[in-house]
This record gives structure tokens, C-alpha cells and sequence, in this order.
């Protein structure tokens, strides 16, 4: 049997999902329905599957090491893992992987999935997938069908003929977003499906068929690859080349063009997370359809989200009503308003406001910070540092930094010193020092750092050395 090759597109914002998802943590890397990320929960649904090989990830700068930590935690080691200098829309992605994949396997099939997506019964997905494996085999470029349960108007739709022979049927047309009185008609008809987004198709067919319709994508892909340079478990795809490929989705480049689209029902309880609606239908409810995540006390309320990340939330005698709280900013929204936040986000970036796109925690490849104080020329973050983890050999040219040691070891560089802190101990690097902080032991390591000065901004980092392979 031919081989199987994932392909997981990371690159979403998932700007619906704010103020949980942001720019530099997208709601695929969030636990919003289990330990797991919805990242994680995709590929950990594909163990078992016969004849499968290792995933290939198409994600961006920004969450490149937020995507690795996760893949580590689930003990995925051998992820082929594709970085896209900008975005350029789902069919350049898997144009890239496409290719990519080629270089490890004669002529795999390629098994398209969002990483955002939730799907109840991964047995069903399997069935699915084993009924489509032939026909993507002989050419056919095969999307899933998603079987409907209400008129929905959130989701295009695939209207899709007779099956001729087993499970596969011939996709007659793609349309769009329908209101409501129209996906009624369609879900009346039992011939529409929603579109999942989720494709198979063998890789040197999908090339095939995206170089007939836009050759610009498939040179432009390519010779990104081929100019593609290795950063540490990465293969950075080359930005001048793929700046060159046309915005396409994969939809629109080749599944709506070809005559050769296939269709497989998938009856899977799937949920594309799409709005704070569509996580209150994938979550389990109490007695008065309410979800509650987190230090929440609801009274006297219906059909409500809340989630509460680090502070106690109280509500009292809503309706509808959705309410999400982070560290640094929070969400109240009518239920029916769900696909609306987006807006807010777009008025938040115009602003230019940090909320729009990181948390006040943010990830990097050695650990964490939390910015937990500003005021006038000061700035307070709490630092954690993973076991073995090194933060880059540095020098600031505007701020002074004190560290004092909560728990763990730290071993310092500061100027032409070299020593280790303890619980309880503290060191000052003065501006214009040449400094590095290192965690040398078996727990994470987990420190104040009072940074004082005339600019306190990110960009007022020299990196001299740095094992993460950042500029």
C-alpha cells in the first residue's frame, strides 16, 4: 500500500477565538476542550492508521518553537517541520509539503488536515480514509464531506453526485457560505455536505493539477525549496522565493477547477472550533447548558461559556452570553455575536495594541516570561527556564536588569563573570553588559527580573550567541 503522509497546516490565527487565541498563540496550540491541544489531539488521532508516515507541519516564525515543545510532549521526534517565511493561503502550504515529500517518498498520498479541528470519533475518520485510499491512489483528489446536522450558514458546502462504486461520489460543486433559508434547501436536497477542509490526493497529482491551473504557485513553491536552508529541526523555506507565489486557497487553486474532485461522507462528529460558539457546542454542558473552564461560579444562568484563565469570574442571571478572562484582557459577547470577535481583533491591530497578538505570558524555546508590572522607566517579569535551557548571550543597550532567584539553580554571564545562584540569591547587569542565563539543573528554574531604564521594548536585545538559531 502506497505510503501515507500527513500534512498539518499550523499557520491560522484563529482571531474568533480572542482573547485566548492570539497572533503568537493560535487556538491550534490551545486546550480548550482537554489536557491536549487541538494540535495535538489532531495527530494523536491518526495513531493506528496503517502504512503512515512521519507528519510533515507547515507552520510560521512566530510559533515555530511553541509547535516543537507540543510535538515533544506527545513524543513525536521524527516531524518533518516546513517554515513559511509569510503566508500565502492553503495551497502554496501544501505545495510546499507536496514537494518536501517527494524528496523523502517515491510518490506518497497526502493527507491534508487543519490543525485546529475536533473530531469525535477518530474510528470514523479511519473508515472514511480507508474507503477514499484507492481512488486518491488512481488520481482522484478526494475532500470529505462532512454530514450535516443543521442549516448551517457558517460553512461553504460541497453538493456531491452518486457514489458509482464503493463510498467515493463525484463532487458536482463547491459553493460558498449560504443564509439560512438556502442551507435549508441544501440540507432538504441530501445531496450537500460541508466542506471539512480536509483532503487526500497523492502529492505528484496535486502538483499536477496546481501547475495546470496556477503554474506561478508551483514555481514559486519550488523554488523556495530548493533555496530552503536547515535551522535546527526546521527547514526554512527561502522569503524571496515564496514571496512570489500567488494567495490562493487550495479550494480555489485546484479542488473547484479540476475534474477529477471526489467526495467521501465523513460522519465523525466533527467541529471546525470555528467561534466561542462552536467550543460551547464541543463541550461538555451542565443541567443548564452552561460550560465553565476554570475558577468560574455561575448563578441562575443558561446556555453560557465561561472560561476563566487566572482569576475568579462570576456571573449572574445571563443568557447567551459568552465571557472569556486572560491575564490582560477580557471578552463579553451575546452567544449569537460568536463570528463577530474577529472584529474586535481588527480594531485592536489598527490601534496597534500588543493584545492583539501575544499574551502577557509569552513562549519562547527555553521557557516562559510574564510581564507582571510596568510602570514609568520599570518593567517586572517572572522568568521560567526549562531544565538544560539557555537563554541567548545578550547585551541591552538601554535598560540595567536585577534577577533574584525563586527556585531552581541559575548559572550566570555577566560581563567576564561566571557563577551560580541559588534560591534566595540575586545578581544586577548593568546596561551595555554582555550576559547569558542558563538552568543547569533537573528543575525548571524560576526567577524576578526588575529591568529598569529609558526603553524597556523587546527590540532592545543584541543577540550574540544563541543556540535556538534566532537572528
Amino acid at each position: 500500500m502506497t505510503i501515507l503522509v500527513p500534512v498539518i497546516l499550523c499557520g491560522g490565527s484563529g482571531s474568533r477565538l480572542w482573547p485566548l487565541s492570539r497572533e503568537s498563540h493560535p487556538k491550534q496550540f490551545l486546550r480548550l476542550l482537554g489536557r491536549e491541544s487541538l494540535l495535538q489531539q489532531t495527530l494523536q488521532r491518526l495513531k493506528g492508521i496503517p502504512d503512515i508516515g512521519a507528519p510533515i507541519l507547515v507552520t510560521g516564525e512566530s510559533t515555530r518553537f511553541v509547535l516543537a515543545e507540543q510535538l515533544r510532549e506527545i513524543g513525536i521526534d521524527n516531524a518533518q517541520i516546513l517554515l513559511e517565511p509569510m503566508r500565502r493561503n492553503t495551497a502554496p502550504a501544501i505545495a510546499s509539503a507536496a514537494l518536501h515529500a517527494q524528496t523523502l517518498h517515491e510518490d506518497p498520498l497526502l493527507l491534508v488536515l487543519p490543525s485546529d479541528h475536533v473530531i469525535q470519533d477518530p474510528a470514523a475518520l479511519a473508515a472514511a480514509l480507508a474507503q477514499a485510499r484507492a481512488a486518491a491512489a488512481h488520481g482522484d483528489l478526494l475532500t470529505f464531506g462532512i454530514q450535516p446536522g443543521h442549516p448551517e450558514t457558517g460553512y461553504g458546502y460541497i453538493r456531491a453526485g452518486s457514489a458509482e462504486t464503493g463510498a467515493v461520489r463525484p463532487v458536482l460543486e463547491f459553493v460558498e457560505k449560504p443564509n439560512q433559508a438556502t442551507a435549508q434547501q441544501y440540507i432538504d436536497s441530501g445531496n450537500f455536505f460541508w466542506n471539512s477542509g480536509m483532503f487526500l490526493f497523492s502529492a505528484r497529482r496535486y502538483l499536477q493539477e496546481l501547475a495546470l491551473f496556477e503554474p506561478a504557485i508551483v514555481e514559486a513553491c519550488s523554488a523556495a525549496l530548493g533555496k530552503s536552508v536547515r535551522d535546527i529541526d526546521f527547514l526554512r523555506l527561502d522569503a524571496a522565493a515564496y514571496a512570489n507565489s500567488p494567495d490562493q486557497p487550495v479550494d480555489i487553486a485546484v479542488m473547484e477547477r479540476t475534474d477529477r474532485a471526489a467526495m467521501v461522507v465523513l460522519d465523525a462528529g466533527w467541529n471546525d472550533i470555528g467561534s466561542w460558539a462552536s467550543v460551547h457546542d464541543a463541550s461538555p454542558k451542565d443541567d443548564h447548558d452552561n460550560v465553565v473552564h476554570g475558577d468560574a461560579m455561575l448563578q441562575d444562568c443558561e446556555h453560557c461559556l465561561v472560561h476563566a484563565n487566572s482569576r475568579l469570574v462570576t456571573a449572574v442571571g445571563l443568557r447567551n452570553v459568552v465571557v472569556v478572562e486572560t491575564a490582560d484582557g477580557v471578552l463579553v459577547m451575546d452567544a449569537a455575536s460568536a463570528q463577530d470577535t474577529k472584529k474586535i481583533v481588527a480594531r485592536l491591530l489598527q490601534e496597534g495594541r500588543s493584545e492583539a497578538n501575544q499574551h502577557r505570558q509569552v513562549s519562547r524555546p527555553w521557557g516562559s516570561y510574564d510581564c507582571i508590572g510596568t510602570g514609568d522607566r520599570f518593567q517586572v517579569k517572572r522568568i521560567v527556564v526549562k531544565e538544560g535551557a539557555k537563554l541567548s548571550l545578550q547585551k541591552h543597550h538601554h535598560r540595567a536588569e536585577h534577577w533574584v532567584v525563586v527556585s531552581g539553580t541559575a548559572h550566570v554571564t555577566n560581563g567576564e563573570s561566571d557563577y551560580l545562584l541559588s534560591e534566595n540569591q540575586s545578581t544586577y547587569i548593568p546596561i551595555g553588559a554582555i550576559h547569558s542565563l542558563e538552568n543547569p539543573g533537573k528543575i525548571p528554574l524560576e526567577l524576578i527580573e526588575i529591568q529598569s531604564g529609558a526603553y524597556l521594548g523587546e527590540d532592545d536585545i543584541v543577540r550574540l550567541e544563541d543556540r535556538y538559531g534566532r537572528a
